[in-house]
């Protein structure tokens, strides 16, 4: 297993949205390049669809990428050594998970996550429809709290950053169906395109990672409760942080659109640190079960 990341030639952030719907708002793609030049947003005019970025990520994105997720690629496993526990067809392992939730949701448009959701098994797992809580929503298998969580949401904690339970489906702060959908985009990248830490990172090429956006705007002097920015000035003062030059496009500012600038440059600069690509709380079965949020150690 190769112990250092390639060389990257561009670093991409997306910030996701498991929103209803073909097209989505909440959707931003930036790119940069390792030469040091600004962030740019990926057709700034546009708004996304799930199944755009999918086509992106597998035919345009440009070779020699990191590309940066803003979703979590699993469920919790660790704490109670299954994501479904007492579920027979609980996955063993996160592909095997992503397999699962695509298959469910066959028949669900635009890449959305309903019938994983609404099954009848997998939907006791989470806190879901107006409050109503799974029986496995709490860390400990009873209902309350705040939720399961994996271990690199621990290492987030320990970060500054205030995760939810990949479990959460409820509320402004549900994180649940933005991961869902995305576990869909990930099995449909099949062998084509690595995972990390799922896979094992290449010699060479692109590689999709987790990010949290928060890490990024924390990194950049935000504090952890000011993380999103939504001026141009905003951004700029953060993107001048990261030795970045200002962002120079014409395109209204959003939440969003901010979130995936920020990020894109903070890839670069964060890519080339070994302790990112190796934390210490996360071993093999965690990379294979639970995956990892990139720079949380």
């Amino acid at each position: 297993m190769r112990s250092a990341a390639p060389d990257f030639a561009h670093f991409a952030a997306i910030d996701w949205s498991g929103a209803v719907g073909e097209r989505q708002r909440g959707i931003a793609v930036a790119l940069c390049d390792a030469g040091g030049g600004p962030p740019r947003l990926v057709r700034p005019a546009h708004r996304w669809s799930r199944g755009e970025v999918l086509d992106w990520l597998l035919h345009a994105m440009p070779h020699g990428t990191l590309a940066g997720l803003d979703l979590g690629i699993s469920l919790p496993f660790a704490d109670r050594a299954a994501f479904f526990p007492g579920w027979d067809a609980s996955p063993p392992d996160a592909r095997a998970l992503w397999e699962l939730v695509d298959r469910i949701c066959e028949s669900d448009d635009h890449l959305a996550a309903t019938s994983f959701v609404d099954h009848p098994e997998a939907s006791l797992y989470f806190r879901r429809h107006g409050g109503r809580e799974g029986a496995a929503f709490g860390a400990d298998g009873r209902k309350g709290g705040c939720g399961r969580f994996r271990v690199t949401e621990h290492a987030q904690q320990r970060a500054g950053c205030k995760p939810y339970s990949n479990f959460n489906l409820v509320g402004a702060a549900q994180v649940g169906k933005s991961s869902l959908t995305g576990m869909r985009v990930l099995h449909r990248l099949g062998d084509r395109l690595p995972v990390w830490p799922v896979d094992p990172l290449p010699a060479s090429g692109s590689l999709v990672v987790e990010i949290y956006t928060s890490l990024a705007a924390i990194e950049a002097h935000r504090s952890p409760g000011k993380t999103k920015m939504r001026s141009r000035a905003e951004l700029n003062e953060a993107l001048a942080s990261l030795g970045s030059p200002p962002f120079a496009g014409r395109a209204p500012m959003t939440d969003h659109a901010a979130d995936a600038l920020l990020t894109a440059a903070w890839l670069r600069r964060a890519a080339g640190r070994s302790e990112l690509w190796h934390p210490p709380a996360m071993t093999g079965a965690v990379a294979r079960t639970e995956g990892w949020t990139f720079g949380a150690i």
